[in-house]
């Protein structure tokens, strides 16, 4: 066989070997839960295949739903991907073991009554087939390239598990309706924060006729209220294992950290404006450097309040199973987290972003719409405030929707101004007479510089000109004006990652709960004699 060919044999299998040397690395992790679940004392066998179970959950949210912190600076090449795997597998290891919380809910959220599994046999396997079914889930989700909610998925599989053991009367379906509200409610939310944030940037910086001054006055302000939305948020959801405080408590602490923020980032933003740079980097590419360290610090605060919160998806019913099991628990009560059980959650959590995570980061990062840093720190923005509104009227809202909400909100928000701007250009075409190029060309240019204030004002003026000047036949030809109908509508959003999105989202629940009630059965009749 000729070198040739064997060098093209070897390129062919790279990939399979690569996928099996993850596999290879997950399945070493799971056989390592599985010793160290033993030598925890946990000489059970359904709790050492519980333990086992929680590891695959937690590699599966490391994989999946981490995604949504780093992606978007991932995207906009505020960090590389390197880069943002260590960033956020440490502050989300450290968000579980820190922060992570020292109870869970058995029943997860009064998702199904506790009644309806009083024997402590059938709440074992109950948890164990939902605690699967998410896992699975998850699996399946990350490998078709679909962000989804981990919270989801575990109330899926607790629901379906439930109504197998105890009929379709067991499960809260008010509690269920609040979840399918915010199927729409959290991207709803993130989109509209994030566009109106990203409006805010272009009307008060990019579309000023000094780029530069503008970003003096308006990105050291934009920072510091950065800081007190993340200070704030970290205080009320990344920290409240440790300490409970009010939100008033918490918005005051975060507006001190704001206040210190803002005089320490001006002096920066003041040099980085008046440096002197190469001719062929845009004013654009400057006040977009500004936000890279913001975001870097957003990427590891979102993260560590990430694995703080979400840790519980994957212990959680692996904590309640050993509770169970030890004698000490009550199936309707809160089940204490074990440290070691914590380990298990933390540093799956951070193998499963290694191994599994960077195809969910470039997706939010890159294959919804094109990012930069101005527009992560949109999404950055969103995925906080967000969060902060709904806990504060107590709507219920996924962070795994209100990130990828908030990347369709800016991307739709580009097509919408790119949409508009090409409508005004064409109509001042249309008032320019034909064959007078360097004006047109001059007005154009005048109109590019412009605020846009002045641009409305600009474009009336020309319209009454033209009006006043010439007849409407003379300032068009009929091909032109057809043109000038014919709105121009680039498309900076791939449609087909909305269908498969949304697809994935509304059917997070009904899948994981048929999962959830079949490794349910599976269980049980493995384990009944």
């Amino acid at each position: 066989m000729e070198l040739d060919n064997i060098t093209s044999m070897e390129r062919a299998t790279r990939r399979g070997q690569r996928e099996l040397f993850r596999f290879g690395i997950a399945l070493l992790f799971i056989v390592a839960v599985m010793f160290y679940t033993w030598a925890q004392g946990g000489g059970s066998f359904l709790l050492i295949v519980a333990a086992m179970i929680g590891g695959y959950m937690a590699m599966n949210i490391g994989a999946n739903d981490v995604a949504n912190n780093v992606g978007p600076a991932v995207g906009s090449r505020a960090l590389t991907m390197t880069g943002a795997l260590v960033i956020a597998a440490i502050c989300e290891a450290a968000g579980a073991l820190i922060a992570g919380g020292d109870v869970v809910q058995t029943i997860r959220g009064g998702i199904i009554s506790p009644e309806a599994v009083a024997n402590p046999d059938t709440f074992v396997w109950l948890m164990m087939g939902a605690l699967l079914a998410g896992a699975v889930w998850l699996n399946i989700a990350t490998a078709v390239g679909a962000p989804v909610s981990t919270t989801h998925s575990i109330v899926g599989g607790v629901l379906g598990a439930g109504i197998a053991a105890g009929g379709w009367d067991v499960a809260n379906w008010g509690k269920m309706s609040t979840i399918a509200a915010s199927w729409v409610i959290s991207p709803v939310m993130g989109g509209l924060i994030a566009a109106a944030f990203l409006y805010l940037i272009k009307r008060q910086v990019t579309y000023q006729g000094d780029m530069m001054a503008a970003a003096r006055r308006t990105v050291p302000l934009m920072v510091a209220f950065m800081a007190w939305a993340f200070s704030t948020y970290l205080l009320l959801k990344g920290v409240q294992a440790l300490i409970k405080m009010s939100f008033l408590t918490a918005a005051l602490i975060g507006l001190v950290v704001a206040v210190a923020v803002y005089f320490l980032v001006r002096p920066r933003i003041e040099r980085q404006s008046r440096a002197e740079v190469a001719a062929s980097i845009t004013d654009k590419s400057r006040v977009n450097s500004m936000f890279t360290v913001p975001l870097i610090f957003a990427a590891a605060l979102l993260s560590f309040a990430h694995g703080a919160n979400d840790v519980a998806n994957a212990v959680g019913p692996l904590a309640a199973i050993a509770d169970i099991l030890g004698g000490t628990g009550d199936i309707g009560k809160s089940a204490a987290i074990p440290l070691w059980v914590m380990m298990v959650g933390a540093v799956g959590i951070a193998i499963g972003l290694a191994l599994f995570g960077p195809k969910l980061i470039r997706t939010v990062g890159s294959e919804i719409t094109e990012l930069d840093q101005m527009r992560a720190y949109c999404i950055a923005m969103a995925a906080t405030i967000t969060v902060i509104i709904a806990s504060q009227l107590g709507l219920p809202v996924s962070s795994t929707h209100i990130a990828v909400g908030g990347v369709f909100g800016v991307g739709f928000l580009r097509e919408y101004l790119k949409s508009n701007y090409a409508r005004m250009v064409e109509e001042i075409k249309s008032h320019h007479p034909a064959g007078d190029q360097a004006a047109l060309d001059a007005f154009l240019d005048r109109f590019d510089k412009a605020p846009v204030e002045d641009k409305g004002n600009m474009l009336r003026e020309l319209k009454l000109k033209a009006k006043l000047q010439l007849d409407e036949e003379e300032l068009l030809s009929p091909k032109e004006r057809k043109g000038l109908r014919k709105v121009y509508r680039g498309e900076l959003v791939k449609r087909s990652q909305i269908v498969k999105i949304a697809a994935a989202w509304v059917i997070t629940v009904p899948a994981s709960a048929f999962l959830g009630a079949l490794f349910y059965f599976a269980i049980r009749g493995a384990m009944l004699p």
